[in-house]
């Protein structure tokens, strides 16, 4: 079976960086993620950020895509240490085959993470420190992830059926190919 490949991308992130999906330089973690400032999210992105260099020194460049306008990206995701890419036409979600549906919140494998998500934002958006999410584009959004090698091959993938149903760090890592060792070491 040969890997799927993806087209040539110069994306734009929300700070006007040109970003090359694939990178010929890294390996791609080319996550979905919902609207900006979604709770879910922002947990499960705040785990790749404390990570980030471990992520980094495995040769994996982090690309992050929201439905949402660039303006309400910046505000919600701005700070993140990698590419966050915009796409309010779901032009990219759609090629990717990543979906809107129901089950995104109404599964109860979402539920605790919703809870928490909410929880640990509340906070900082009582005391005016972060924007209450804004749902541009819909709340119904499923996470997905791909691993692209610099040739474009897709070596792994994961859609998600739910709003929690996502590639933790260690899952996107273990998908990385076994490098060799030069000496024959294994």
């Amino acid at each position: 079976m040969t890997a799927e490949l993806v087209a040539h991308h110069e994306l734009t992130d929300v700070n006007g960086v040109r970003v090359r999906v694939p990178d010929p330089e890294s390996f791609v973690h080319l996550q979905f993620r919902r609207f900006a400032g979604c709770p879910v999210c922002h947990l499960h992105l705040r785990t790749f950020v404390a990570r980030h260099a471990e992520i980094s020194a495995a040769g994996v460049r982090e690309v992050v895509v929201f439905h949402s306008p660039a303006d309400v990206l910046r505000e919600q995701a701005g700070d993140l240490p990698f590419a966050v890419i915009p796409d309010p036409e779901k032009l990219l979600y759609r090629e990717f085959g990543v979906e809107s549906a129901r089950r995104a919140l109404l599964d109860p494998r979402a539920w605790s993470a919703i809870v928490r998500g909410i929880l640990a934002a509340l906070p900082s958006v009582l005391r005016g420190q972060r924007p209450a999410p804004r749902a541009t584009g819909g709340s119904l959004g499923l996470p997905g992830d791909f691993l692209i090698s610099p040739d474009g091959r897709i070596l792994a993938a994961k859609r998600g059926r739910h709003a929690d149903d996502q590639w933790s760090v260690d899952e996107m890592l273990s998908s990385l190919p076994v490098r060799q060792d030069p000496l024959g070491r294994g």
